[in-house]
């Protein structure tokens, strides 16, 4: 399967521009003909739209650079491409990019493994890239066609990994997007500075957050909603899928379709019989696993009920001195599509 590495450098318009370019095709052959991308679209001109925009200019002018290059690059209006990037921050039936995530302790560090879950008709069509920008840190991340970083997995110069998944709240008001929040952790010299930016007042929709540094110990699993946050040290090794786990926000209407509780039942039954620590076959025998029937961990069928599809699967093993880090696209082969090292 195609999964090209762009590599993308210069201010933030520059990045954005080549986003725009390298999707182009994909966006305006499988994305912009969806009813989804139609009904955000129609939003543009909307009190929330609006309200929105000037957040994330007022907040987050960079990025904001980002996204004007990445509708360039596109060649479509930027109202379109903003409110696409603002997909998971309105209320909607249709789920929007999935995710599995595992996380704890490995006998040497820590581990975070992750599966990207999107869009089927994307498969083929996504990328990794590595950004050297003239302002903020450097990073690797998995892109989608159209979209900014910062939602999918990645790990920064300062060897911050970050891997993200989708939460349906009920009730989701205008705010600063979820994706632009996600953006800016990736510039986090620190998990906790991470915590901070994705903790911030104002947020719209809801996501959930791993994240591991090199040179420590930590692991945090870290929800945020437009009701509050909560952050969970992790001790022993867990798992996440597209909904709220954590005490501290159960009273937070959301929507947890079949798929993401089946894959949570089963990532919790077969982390139980592991003991106190991960090791990458066991992470991603569980990322692989099909015996859910309709509703596996790892999803590849075309009637998924979610419409996603398992698109690339994630490796991060976070040691003393480097991250060493692994992208599978392929649930059947053992040797990664791309890897590779942050250093110390």
């Amino acid at each position: 399967m195609a999964f090209p590495h762009l590599h993308l450098g210069g201010g933030a318009y520059d990045i954005g521009h080549g986003l725009g370019e390298f999707g182009r095709e994909a966006v305006h052959r499988h994305l912009r003909p969806l009813p989804l991308w139609q009904r955000l679209a129609d939003l543009a001109g909307s009190d929330a739209a609006r309200s929105m925009r000037a957040a994330v200019e007022r907040r987050f002018p960079r990025y904001w650079q980002e996204l004007e290059g990445l509708a360039d690059g596109l060649e479509l209006p930027l109202e379109e491409v903003f409110l696409w990037n603002c997909r998971g921050d309105f209320v909607q039936q249709q789920s929007i990019d999935g995710c599995t995530t595992m996380l704890g302790p490995t006998a040497r560090g820590t581990l975070i493994a992750h599966n990207e879950d999107g869009f089927p008709q994307l498969r083929g069509h996504c990328a990794l890239v590595s950004v050297s920008p003239e302002q903020g840190l450097g990073f690797t991340s998995f892109v989608y066609p159209g979209s900014i970083p910062g939602h999918t997995f990645a790990v920064n110069e300062k060897g911050l990994v970050v891997t993200v998944n989708n939460i349906r709240p009920r009730a989701i008001p205008a705010g600063l997007p979820r994706q632009v929040l996600g953006r800016a952790s990736l510039d986090a010299a620190s998990i906790d500075e991470a915590v901070d930016i994705l903790a911030s007042e104002g947020r719209a929709g809801a996501f959930h957050h791993a994240l591991g540094q090199l040179g420590s110990q930590r692991l945090v699993s870290f929800e945020g909603t437009s009701e509050g946050a909560s952050v969970v040290e992790v001790q022993h090794p867990c798992g996440h899928s597209n909904h709220l786990v954590h005490p501290a926000l159960g009273g937070v209407a959301q929507r947890i379709t079949g798929s993401s509780g089946k894959r949570q039942a089963c990532v919790d039954a077969r982390i139980a019989g592991l003991g106190e620590r991960l090791d990458r076959a066991e992470a991603l025998a569980i990322l692989r696993d099909t015996s859910g029937g309709d509703l596996p961990v790892y999803r590849c069928a075309a009637d998924d009920p979610d419409d996603e599809n398992t698109l690339a699967t994630a490796l991060f093993l976070i040691g003393a001195d480097a991250v060493d880090w692994a992208v599978y696209t392929e649930a059947d082969i053992h040797t990664p599509t791309l890897s590779g090292r942050v250093v110390s």
